[in-house]
């Protein structure tokens, strides 16, 4: 059936050798500086509290570990497609090639939910960033213009009086004004907050070393019991809690796979694309694990159910302000930076779809003098502006976990698939212990959507009943690959 055609490994590696008009000028370190960047941001910034208050206590630093590992999996079989298939398009290339157009399809449409919903999300976070820092200088933005006019309370879609969220739709569209003008400056500046949030979270992690050996009691006190006693109802502290929080807080690992969409702006993908996946992901366990001990360390789980709690952790614990400022400028670095590389991967995402036909032609066209995708980053960060200006981060942040497990689920299948339909196929990075690591990858990630709750199944559902009325409405009559090149 047409459904599950599979697009051959010679027509990918012929559309990686052509001139699609990027421009190849990424490395393997700022692959992992792009990686990070998308990263190190709203997870680790304000749901790292949330959860532990909610649900881990302590033992969020065990939701992290579980989380890593799945995404360690996932990660082992993304880097041997990706040096297969150095093509712009992530994991909805590496579907296309292994299990089948409409499989290619459903995780295009889930990785639009990574991208966009999450660049829209990381934006509503950065605009009660920025309010909680002006607050700190007693500079109060009006609420009419920096919150989200609509909001969901008890099922049902209701107003707030607010007028729009404008910090957040000002940051989505500055950002993608600097990715409009191309992808070596949006790098350089990219790697620029990467220095400088990862900087200050090793500076935190430090900062919390010391006061560990200076207040040791008080720190065991906090930590313990480590796994808090279960309420009583499933997901609320115990081990269920564990396995809850590692769905929740899943969200702060969402966009390592970034680095692999963009292939074709990388010097030498077959080389590269596995060190800046596997690195990024390296680098940001460390700084989660890490940094999830020093908060709850600090400050009783039970009190970081807050919209910063790094920031309020310190005043706990009476830092100097100086370090709380810098704690703040941090956080609005990391912000900034997974929503530039958020907008960053979905107009790939697009511009492939688009190549296969899946898509109109005009999501592919590429701006003659700056070599990006203009049209579709246009597209990208206006919708990202409109729905960060408009809806709250808790409607938001709901489907972005569930999504992207899905793909990653797919991705471990894919590396199945491609072992015994493509034995020979030269691998210059091989997924080890296969098929063990691929099928660990797709269990845990399975595991981790069940312990989600069923409205966010729900809402799964229904994002991708619209994708299908997409797909059977244009994308089969306009496949590349069922009806040849669009003329």
């Amino acid at each position: 059936m047409g459904l599950f055609k599979t697009k051959s490994l010679a027509s990918l590696h012929a559309e990686a050798a052509a001139d699609h008009g990027y421009k190849r000028t990424l490395g393997p370190i700022s692959l992992i500086s792009l990686g990070i960047g998308s990263v190190v941001g709203a997870g680790i910034f304000v749901q790292t509290g949330q959860a532990a208050a909610l649900y881990g206590g302590p033992a969020i630093a065990i939701s992290f570990v579980i989380s890593g590992i799945a995404c360690l999996f996932a990660g082992l079989c993304y880097a041997e497609l990706a040096a297969m298939i150095p093509v712009s398009g992530s994991a909805y290339t590496y579907s296309y090639g292994s299990l089948g157009e409409i499989f290619a399809w459903v995780v295009g449409w889930c990785l639009i939910l990574e991208y966009l919903f999450s660049g829209a999300a990381v934006a509503v976070s950065w605009s009660g960033a920025t309010r909680d820092i002006l607050n700190e200088f007693h500079v109060a933005l009006p609420v009419w213009l920096s919150s989200a006019p609509l909001d969901v309370v008890d099922g049902h879609l209701v107003t707030t009086g607010a007028l729009i969220n404008f910090p957040a739709v000002f940051i989505s569209l500055l950002l993608t004004y600097i990715l409009y003008i191309g992808i070596k400056e949006s790098s350089s500046f990219n790697n620029l907050m990467v220095v400088i949030k990862v900087g200050v979270l090793l500076a935190l992690v430090g900062y919390g070393v010391w006061y560990f050996f200076g207040h040791r009691e008080a720190v065991m006190a906090n930590w313990t019991p480590f796994i808090p006693e279960n309420s009583g109802v499933f997901g609320e502290h115990g081990w269920s809690g564990i396995f809850r929080g590692a769905g929740a807080i899943f969200f702060a690992y969402v966009g390592f796979d970034c680095v692999s969409s963009a292939a074709q702006e990388t010097k030498n993908p077959q080389r590269d694309l596995p060190i800046g996946l596997l690195g990024t992901l390296l680098i940001v366990s460390f700084l989660f694990i890490s940094v999830s001990l020093v908060l709850t360390g600090m400050v009783h789980y039970s009190k970081l159910n807050v919209d910063a709690p790094f920031i309020f952790a310190l005043q706990q614990v009476g830092a100097p302000a100086y370090f709380r400022y810098l704690i703040e400028a941090a956080t609005l670095a990391g912000l900034t930076s997974v929503i530039l590389v958020s907008l960053l991967g979905q107009p790939r995402i697009f511009f492939a779809m688009a190549k296969d036909g899946l898509l109109p032609k005009a999501f592919a066209k590429i701006h003659p003098k700056y070599g990006t995708p203009h049209v579709t980053t246009w597209i990208t960060g206006i919708s990202c502006a409109v729905i960060a200006g408009l809806f709250p981060l808790n409607l938001l942040g709901e489907l972005i976990s569930i999504g992207t497990l899905l793909a990653f689920s797919l991705v471990c299948a894919g590396v199945l698939v491609l072992r015994r339909t493509q034995p020979a196929q030269p691998r210059p990075f091989r997924t080890p212990w296969v098929p063990l690591i691929p099928v660990l990858g797709i269990l845990i990630c399975i595991a981790q959507m069940f312990a989600l709750p069923k409205i966010t199944w729900l809402n799964l559902t229904i994002w991708l009943a619209l994708g299908f009325a997409v797909y059977f409405g244009y994308s089969v009559r306009h496949s590349v690959l069922r009806h040849g090149p669009r003329k």
